[in-house]
């Protein structure tokens, strides 16, 4: 529990250190709200009409002045207005967020059933042909970018079948399950293969090195069958970087698949953040950016709790 409390206090440091750098990051980038959403027409603007307009967007005041009126806000739960959508930055993201969620967690649960059992497979035919076919195949799959994997995707099934995919839309899963599924099922997949390859490789390799170790020699001295062998004795330590890998991914993904939301066209976080950039919406681009480092960070917690229980050897308590 100690370990816990010090690592949520640690939360706002971090938070504070990231809402200073995306602050200044999306600032620096050249142009503003104003020129994003006038275009060249923006040239036209008179001197006054261009202070009525920054005093609109809230860009009017130098930018220690913006940060702290940002900042101030965020004690309130107020994360500004977005300029694009002319609504609460927290309830477009929270608008945005259920999508991408089931994005990563539909994506880890595809990834995980097929990259743990193939490096447990591979691993217990170590150099055999088998072990070769799946070191082949996991080596093409982390080598072929997730945007090739979802247009051959699509490619077959309008081609092959005359159908396309459900895109642009979101339908909650507990509105209409079926839909919703069959709206998620090729994003997830096109993401969850992709990162399946990274998962066999690491289970693979970690459970050649528990494969090695004194208690499973013991334990099959002792003639146990070789499935319990593997799978209640050596495969829970094997785990252990596997979990790592999978905290690291998932946070990855809470933060939205940017390039697997913009080919379905999925209406995400991260496609969201890409267009708030893209428009200068400097209120939102804060906010997204300040949620998806919360969201990592609550993972990064729940990996290291996940140590703990499955390797009894992993203390996290310090004395």
């Amino acid at each position: 529990m100690n370990y816990v409390i010090r690592r949520l206090q640690a939360f706002p440091l971090v938070l504070v250190g990231v809402s200073v750098v995306v602050f200044i990051a999306i600032r620096l980038v050249p142009g503003d709200s104003i020129t994003a959403m006038l275009g060249t027409e923006a040239g036209l603007l008179t001197p006054q009409q261009r202070d009525s307009l920054a005093i609109y967007f809230g860009i009017d005041q130098p930018w220690p002045v913006q940060y702290w009126r940002w900042f101030t806000g965020l004690f309130s739960g107020d994360l500004g207005i977005s300029v694009t959508y002319g609504k609460p930055v927290l309830t477009v993201i929270l608008e945005r967020f259920p999508l991408t969620l089931e994005l990563a967690l539909l994506s880890m649960l595809i990834a995980l059933s097929i990259g743990v059992p193939a490096g447990v497979y591979a691993a217990t035919r170590n150099e055999r042909p088998a072990d070769l076919g799946v070191r082949i195949a996991a080596m093409i799959g982390q080598s072929t970018p997730s945007f090739v994997v979802g247009l051959v995707l699509i490619y077959i099934l309008s081609a092959g079948f005359g159908v396309l995919p459900t895109m642009g839309v979101f339908t909650p899963f507990w509105q209409d399950p079926l839909q919703n599924l069959g709206q998620m099922i090729l994003p997830a997949i096109t993401l969850g293969l992709a990162f399946a390859a990274s998962v066999t490789r690491v289970s693979r390799s970690a459970m050649l090195d528990v494969l090695s170790d004194d208690y499973v020699r013991t334990a099959r001295s002792k003639g146990a069958p070789e499935r319990r062998v593997i799978w209640r004795h050596a495969l829970p330590n094997a785990l252990v970087p596997v979990v790592t890998l999978s905290g690291i991914e998932f946070g990855y993904l809470l933060g939205g698949a940017v390039i697997v939301e913009q080919i379905y066209a999925l209406p995400g976080l991260g496609r969201m953040v890409l267009e708030a950039i893209l428009q200068r919406d400097y209120a939102l681009v804060q906010g997204a950016v300040l949620f998806i480092a919360l969201n990592f960070m609550i993972v990064n917690l729940l990996v290291d709790l996940a140590y703990a229980a499955l390797d009894p050897r992993i203390r996290l308590e310090g004395r």
